[in-house]
């Protein structure tokens, strides 16, 4: 483990926690592919904790065809029984099964908006919110805008998204910044 301090990930054995918080959490993102995946991935999370899906990041790739929405989408019901039983992912049916509504809706985001990164991106006017909380204790499990994209996520016809599981999502995915004042990833 580096010295670097952080606002997650520090323990011994957590360098996959570490290495998702120095490249991935808070960092922009504009890909519909990741913001597919996050997506799902955060859906995935509710009720559990992250390093848990974190951890199965590959098997759910591997379900999930590398999280292709269009693939996703067409998955038969025979293809999600298949990944409940056999798939290293947490293996809840309500999940697995809200992959795929959740991909359609997806899919349909993307044409009616252009890309589904316009559409997200436009509730924030393009540029990250950036707070800078003195612990991790201080961070909001959800706000006023994570309420406002999951309802309108919810009226869309998405599943698992409600404001908790949008706010961490908008932390996976850059939307907000939230790294804590004494973390490495904040700017002086």
């Amino acid at each position: 483990m580096s010295a670097r301090v952080r606002c997650f990930g520090n323990s011994p054995g957590k360098e996959f926690y570490a290495a998702y918080h120095d490249d991935e959490w808070g960092v922009p993102v504009h890909d519909d592919r990741k913001l597919f995946e996050m997506l799902i991935l955060e859906g995935a999370q509710a009720g559990l904790s992250w390093e848990t899906v974190l951890k199965k990041r590959d098997g759910y790739r591997a379900a999930f065809h590398g999280f292709d929405p269009v693939r996703v989408a067409a998955m038969t019901d025979a293809e999600l029984e298949t990944v409940l039983a056999t798939g290293n992912i947490v293996r809840n049916r309500l999940k697995v099964w809200s992959a795929r509504r959740n991909a359609a809706v997806f899919l349909d985001m993307q044409r009616e908006h252009g890309s589904f990164d316009a559409w997200l991106w436009a509730f924030v006017s393009g540029k990250p919110l950036v707070n800078r909380p003195k612990s991790f204790k201080d961070v909001p499990a959800s706000t006023p805008l994570s309420d406002a994209i999951s309802k309108a996520l919810k009226k869309a016809g998405m599943n698992f998204v409600g404001s908790t599981i949008i706010y961490a999502y908008m932390q996976a995915v850059g939307l907000v910044d939230d790294h804590v004042s004494t973390c490495w990833k904040a700017p002086a």
